[in-house]
Order: C-alpha cells, then sequence, then structure tokens
C-alpha cells in the first residue's frame, strides 16, 4: 500500500488535545506521522499527496449504538448497508446491538458478525453481545466466552433488566472481569404503555406517555448496585434532567460509570412529535425543552461521556401506521456530525470537546485501538469542513431505511473523505 500525504489539513486529535494546522502521513493503514513540521523538508517521493485546504482532519467517528437488521430482518438494514451508511456519515467504526434474530447471545453469533463485517463492510464492525439469554431478562449469557470471542461489551439493546438480582449479578461479573455493561434506563412497568414522552403534548395528541421517571428510577438503581458490586456500568442513552443530575452524582462519588446521549435527545424535543409524526417516535422518546437543555448541559460539562446516533432503521410499512402501533426508531449514521456540530455552532461545546465524544472517549471505553491520531494507530480518519452548509436529503441516504425527521434540515458540516485503514471509503460526490 502506497504512502498518503495529507497536507494543509486542521489536525484535531481530542487524546492529545492537539488542535493545529499541519500534516499526518499514513503508510499500511497506519499512522505513521503527523504535526505541523511533518514535512518541512518536503514530502517524500513516491508519496500520494491530498490537499485538504484547510479542513478538519481528525480520528474516524465511534457509533456505540447501531442497531442493524442483519442476521433477520435484513429488509431493514444490513451490515453491508449499515457500513456504507456510517462512510458516508464519517463514521469509521459501528457497534451492533444484540436485538437480532436469532439474538447475539453466543459464541457462534459474534463470530457470525465479525466473519460478515470483514466479507462485506466498509468499515470496522464490533459486536455487543447481550447480557441475558435472548434479551430476557433471566438468565446471564456467558458473557466470559463472549468477550473471548471479542464481544466489545454487553447489552440488552433496547430492554432494561427489571430484576435487580440478576443485574447485581451481572455487575459483580463484569466487576471481576473487567466487562463493560451498557444498561437501557428505563424501569419497564412505568414505560410499557408509554409511546411519547409524558407531558402536555402528549395529552393534547392523546397519546399514553413514557414518564421522565422511567429512567431515573431505573438509573438509580443501577448506580446503588455498581456501589456494591464496583462493576463498570454504561448507561446507553440519558434523555432527562434528573437522569443525568443522577448520573453526576454518581461521578462525583468515583464510581466506575458512564453516559451516552443519542443525538436526537438533544436535536429536538418532544414539540416534533406535531401531529402524530412516527418518525419522531423515538427511544428514549423525545423529551421536554427543559430535558433537552440538560442533555446539551450535561454534555458540555462532561456528565455525558459519549454522542452516539441510536440508528435504527426501520420499513416505510412499520412506520406508516397509527403512532400508538408504529414502529420506534430513526436512522441516524448520516445525520450525527452534522447535528453533533449544531452544539458547536451554538458555542455549547469546543470542537475537540465534542469530537472526544465521538471518537477518543468511545474508543477508551471501548478498548478499541481506534479513536486517536498518533503514530502506529490505524489510518481510520475524517476530514470535513465544519461550515459547510447543506440540506439534510433522505433520498441521498446510504442506508436502506429513510425513517428520519430531519429531512430538508439546513445543517452545516459534512464528512469530505473518511478512511479505514487508510483506503477512502467515501467522498463528497459534490467535490468540494
Amino acid at each position: 500500500m502506497s504512502a498518503v500525504a495529507y497536507i494543509d489539513a486542521r489536525l484535531i486529535d481530542p487524546a492529545s488535545g492537539l488542535d493545529a494546522s499541519g500534516a499526518l502521513l499514513t503508510e499500511d493503514g497506519r499512522i505513521a506521522g503527523l504535526g505541523p513540521d511533518l514535512f518541512n523538508d518536503g514530502v517524500p517521493d513516491g508519496t500520494t499527496v491530498v490537499d485538504c485546504a484547510g479542513r478538519v482532519l481528525c480520528p474516524g467517528l465511534i457509533d456505540m449504538r447501531v442497531f442493524v437488521g442483519e442476521p433477520g430482518a435484513e429488509h431493514k438494514e444490513t451490515l453491508a448497508s449499515a457500513s456504507e451508511a456510517a462512510a458516508a456519515g464519517g463514521v469509521t467504526c459501528i457497534i451492533v446491538q444484540p436485538n437480532t434474530e436469532p439474538v447475539i447471545d453466543d459464541v457462534a453469533l459474534v463470530e457470525y458478525i465479525k466473519r460478515q463485517a470483514r466479507d462485506k463492510a466498509s468499515v470496522r464492525i464490533h459486536p455487543m453481545a447481550a447480557i441475558t439469554r435472548g434479551l430476557l431478562g433471566e438468565q446471564m449469557a456467558e458473557l466470559g466466552l463472549l468477550a473471548e470471542a471479542d464481544a466489545v461489551a454487553f447489552t440488552d439493546a433496547d430492554r432494561a433488566i427489571d430484576n435487580a438480582q440478576v443485574m447485581r449479578r451481572v455487575l459483580s461479573y463484569a466487576s471481576a472481569f473487567g466487562l463493560l455493561i451498557c444498561h437501557y434506563p428505563e424501569e419497564p412497568a412505568l414505560a410499557r404503555s408509554g409511546v411519547m414522552n409524558a407531558g402536555e403534548v402528549a395529552m393534547r395528541l392523546g397519546l399514553p406517555g413514557i414518564p421522565t421517571q422511567a429512567e431515573t428510577i431505573m438509573l438509580e438503581r443501577d448506580l446503588r448496585l455498581v456501589e456494591m458490586t464496583g462493576g463498570r456500568y454504561h448507561a446507553a442513552c440519558l434523555s432527562t434532567a434528573d437522569a443525568i443530575e443522577a448520573m453526576a452524582r454518581g461521578k462525583a462519588r468515583g464510581l466506575p460509570v458512564s453516559a451516552a446521549a443519542a443525538v436526537h435527545s438533544f436535536a429536538m424535543n418532544e414539540i416534533a412529535v406535531g401531529q402524530y409524526r412516527t418518525f419522531a417516535k423515538t427511544a428514549p422518546p423525545l423529551r421536554a425543552e427543559d430535558d433537552r437543555l440538560a442533555v446539551v448541559a450535561g454534555l458540555a460539562e462532561g456528565t455525558i461521556d459519549v454522542i452516539c446516533s441510536c440508528h435504527d432503521p426501520q420499513d416505510a410499512e412499520s412506520k406508516r401506521l397509527p403512532f400508538e402501533l408504529a414502529a420506534t426508531g430513526i436512522i441516524g449514521l448520516e445525520t450525527m456530525l452534522p447535528l453533533a456540530l449544531e452544539l458547536y455552532h451554538n458555542g455549547a461545546l469546543g470542537l475537540s470537546d465534542l469530537l472526544a465524544k465521538m471518537t477518543s472517549r468511545p474508543a477508551d471505553l471501548l478498548g478499541l485501538r481506534g479513536g486517536k491520531l498518533a503514530p502506529g494507530a490505524p489510518a481510520d480518519l475524517l476530514i470535513f469542513d465544519p461550515d459547510k452548509p447543506w440540506r439534510i436529503d433522505e433520498e441521498r441516504f446510504h442506508s436502506k431505511a429513510k425513517n428520519t425527521p430531519y429531512h430538508d434540515r439546513p445543517v452545516q458540516g459534512r464528512p469530505w473523505r473518511t478512511i479505514v485503514d487508510g483506503k477512502v471509503v467515501y467522498s463528497d460526490p459534490d467535490g468540494n
């Protein structure tokens, strides 16, 4: 593989704090060097030169929460189509959830995902495995064997484990072996009949609501169990002010905990449901404006460590139903970057701090080698113009699904090149 020199770039590496104009060299799928003075004596002969024209060059994005239909629901999304969508969104690594058919709860399924990804995907794909067998919340899966098979973490996807004794055993086991437990904090009994956030909007629309307390109660329980066991715990999606405050208290007590927020939790509020817009039916549900602002503050203050897309493709038929019957979920791989950049453009977060939540922080939590610009690190890179204006167009999505509430939304910031293992896997078709 030939060497490639990326010149005239704004290098941003959240892991080291680097933010400077300079250049980067890749060789054989690895970063060979970088910095403001890298090519002071000229670019070596035989090196391909890419002029970044002042664009940002940073680690490729890592998305910790991606739902894919394969195996079992390939009509919604395949590993191949999800990887194309990821590349178009500047995402070089996706972590797929285990709620497939069959569930990823044994070694054979972990190996299947790895093999299919190796053969079909243009970006890196790692599976999370199920915490409990069949995602039923009753019997712990073989976490040790699944970890040996390279499951990067454990989750029951969009289901919460309501049995506290089961969760205690899981966290105790995780503590002994250093495993990461990613839990969706939502008390099932309180949330089961709801289809959107409980409150004035739900009452006006006549829809059953999910109270914010469902998230807070489950998170508070989990934090107490972490205190008992010492297990590493990650709240998969926080969306409420009270839960974010509880997470802040847990961190202040020194608990080994972290949290993520889905893009939709800060990009929209419950008003987006409008007149029963099923494309705005999400998990966790779109909350009130005070909660949305609390998510933004939680990201800025560091209580929330990670931004994820919660990419959840649904076919058109499952969304063309009355709101209460329609499938939950929206796609997000191709809109995560520009919607997250709204936080930068609005002054809520600095650019390096924002990118850290989609690069170095998820890499650190999952023990991945990517997420940083450093000699010897994988050449998984994103080059983008943070100020480029455009409108989101669902017809240009690479995903099989089109279930987005963001169609025609004006945004700023778009990938120019996405690079995995030193190879360009996406190039802006507009060329600028």
